[in-house]
């Protein structure tokens, strides 16, 4: 179960097929706007409402959304709640019903507010599926759903912790509410904790990503893994003939995406990064994703520099990555940990939540330079990052921790994780 974006959605899809293909049945039910990715891939789909995703669909308010001021975040705590309300009932259909009825465990993101309950309500393990460290705390490292300060005491890194409590705050009454109506669900201590079971002890929860990257916590309790990146890999995937004639026509292209981020002001972020590819003298493949870059805009600027561009809107990371000089992103966890994965010097650019973080690690890991935060990117200042990320030191890092993501199988130790957590090893239950 998740809720998100395409970011949110393909992991899960990555180990619907493991667990596919490991005797198990596995139902991904996510945004209504994801079936056909779902579908595409051999695996069985189930669909809630798109809910806060809506917010994300005209670029204009997408940009408020996710860099407005106090005002925009004001309407937003406010409209969010209700925004849940056919969420939660979609998935109450799902798994009493639907295609998840009869399922032996939950995996969930936790952004779908449903997992822990619908498991307590089935009698059944609901196990935390994270590409994100924000649900267990830890004194290693800070929460990453916020921005915090470069000066933030390490010895507060723990306490931090304590923003993921706003989710209860902010939607603990229409979940409650659905827990007495639709769940018949009395109230109980800690039940908007998924991090611990209905009997208070410690839930599985499952870090999608890479210990190269982030290792484990010593001080995390035994239920929380970090099981490796759940990359979703097509044997019959191709490039688009345009990018791979682009490819071919000459050096390593930069590569410049910020996935479903919106900023304010598209056509200057395009004319920016084109500008940038100019000043440092090269090519560039432009992914226009949901609008956070302006297509007209970026070939004006190529136009005018005489930048070797070109754009893409959907394209295959997985295949493009390695093939590139340095990827130049959001810091979105998905295509954080591929661009780790591809061995490739980063510049990461970050808008919101839990995106400085990884931007703050790609730095401490030494595959990218000091991050440059969407407000703040112009031209001069992203030419002067790249030429860091293209040194011999970010690009010798960039490789070793490619290498030892290569020697890892995530998607394994997750499947093996949820067999122990729910018995269903050599069984073929639903999940």
């Amino acid at each position: 179960m998740t809720l998100g974006t395409r970011g949110d959605v393909q992991p899960f899809v990555a180990l619907a097929r493991a667990l596919d293909a490991a005797g198990h049945e596995a139902v991904v039910c996510g945004p209504h706007r994801f079936e056909d990715f779902v579908v595409d891939h051999g695996i069985r789909f189930a669909g809630v409402d798109d809910g806060p995703m809506r917010q994300l669909d005209s670029p204009a308010e997408a940009g408020n959304v996710i860099q407005g001021g106090v005002r925009a975040r004001l309407r937003q705590v406010r409209s969010m709640p209700g925004m849940f309300n056919q969420v939660l009932a979609d998935c109450s259909r799902v798994a009493s019903a639907g295609a998840g009825a009869g399922a032996q465990a939950i995996v969930h993101n936790g952004q779908i507010l449903a997992g822990q309950h619908l498991g307590e309500a089935l009698g059944v393990p609901a196990v935390l599926g994270l590409p994100i460290p924000m649900y267990v705390p830890t004194a290693a490292f800070p929460w990453a759903g916020q921005a915090l300060p470069r000066w933030w005491p390490a010895r507060l890194n723990r306490a931090s912790y304590g923003g993921m409590k706003m989710l209860a705050v902010m939607f603990g009454r229409v979940i409650d509410q659905w827990r007495s109506d639709t769940l018949r669900l009395k109230p109980r201590p800690g039940r908007h904790d998924p991090t611990r079971n209905p009997d208070g002890t410690a839930a599985v929860v499952l870090h999608a990503y890479s210990p190269a990257v982030l290792p484990r916590p010593d001080d995390w309790p035994s239920a929380a893994l970090v099981t490796g990146y759940w990359f979703l890999d097509d044997n019959n995937s191709t490039l688009p003939a345009d990018v791979e004639q682009f490819l071919a026509d000459g050096p390593a292209p930069v590569f410049a995406g910020f996935g479903s981020m919106t900023g304010l002001d598209p056509v200057q972020t395009a004319t920016a990064v084109v500008d940038a590819a100019a000043i440092t003298e090269a090519r560039l493949i432009l992914a226009t994703g949901w609008g956070g870059l302006d297509t007209e805009a970026a070939k004006a600027a190529a136009g005018r520099t005489g930048v070797d561009l070109c754009v893409v809107d959907n394209v295959d990371y997985r295949g493009l990555f390695p093939r590139v000089s340095t990827v130049v992103h959001h810091g979105g966890a998905g295509t954080t940990g591929t661009a780790f994965a591809a061995g490739r010097p980063q510049v990461v650019c970050p808008f919101v939540a839990d995106q400085p973080f990884w931007a703050r690690i790609a730095q401490e890991r030494g595959v990218a330079p000091d991050p440059l935060p969407q407000r703040s990117l112009t031209s001069e200042a992203l030419a002067e990052r790249l030429v860091v990320a293209q040194g011999t030191e970010a690009r010798a890092a960039a490789t070793g921790v490619g290498d030892r993501i290569a020697a890892e199988d995530g998607l394994a130790v997750a499947v093996a994780a949820i067999e122990q957590a729910t018995t269903l090893t050599g069984s073929a239950g639903s999940t």
